[in-house]
């Protein structure tokens, strides 16, 4: 494995530049436009290109074209999830999403950052931290969930909601940033 390669995956600064990174990506964008143009495939065959593109992903996991994402072995994706339209999953770091998860259109999970710098930004320095989702969450049309975050179990994020910070299980949070308006049992 490259340093490149390495530092990403071990969360450290790194320049996404290198053969093994493109050859990575290369890898990602012919299976996302395979599975993209498979949308009305059996069912099997579209979870057979989603085990070859994701690091997991459990049994009866739906996503809906267009779905697009930096590396896709990066994410891990538990039973019984659905994923609607446009999602875009920014896998440079871990996502992990558990079982049960629904996803609404055009939801983004992020988690490359970039220098604050503005010599290293231009040198092309980021760095990457794990989103996490518990089993059972739902995140509305539009959320962003950014760097680091972790959604608890069972938790609700509204249409839209921007999430900087992490969540705890049983809540409904909405707005931008993310506010926790309210418990759930």
């Amino acid at each position: 494995m490259g340093e490149n390669k390495r530092l990403m995956l071990a969360g450290e600064w790194y320049v996404p530049d290198d053969p093994e990174l493109r050859a990575d990506t290369e890898r990602r964008v012919e299976l996302c436009a395979a599975y993209n143009a498979a949308a009305t495939a059996p069912s099997a065959d579209r979870h057979k290109i989603l085990a070859e593109l994701l690091g997991g992903v459990g049994d009866s996991v739906r996503i809906r074209a267009p779905f697009q994402c930096d590396f896709g072995y990066n994410i891990t994706i538990g039973a019984g999830t659905f994923v609607n339209f446009g999602a875009v999953f920014l896998d440079t770091g871990r996502i992990t999403i558990g079982a049960d998860v629904q996803i609404g259109p055009n939801v983004q999970l992020l988690t490359p950052t970039h220098e604050l710098d503005a010599e290293r930004r231009r040198a092309g320095w980021e760095k990457a931290l794990p989103v996490t989702i518990g089993d059972n969450v739902w995140l509305g049309g539009g959320v962003i969930v950014c760097p680091g975050v972790t959604i608890g179990a069972n938790t609700v994020v509204g249409a839209g909601t921007v999430v900087t910070k992490d969540l705890p299980a049983h809540v409904l949070a909405v707005g931008n940033p993310a506010r926790i308006v309210r418990e759930l049992t």
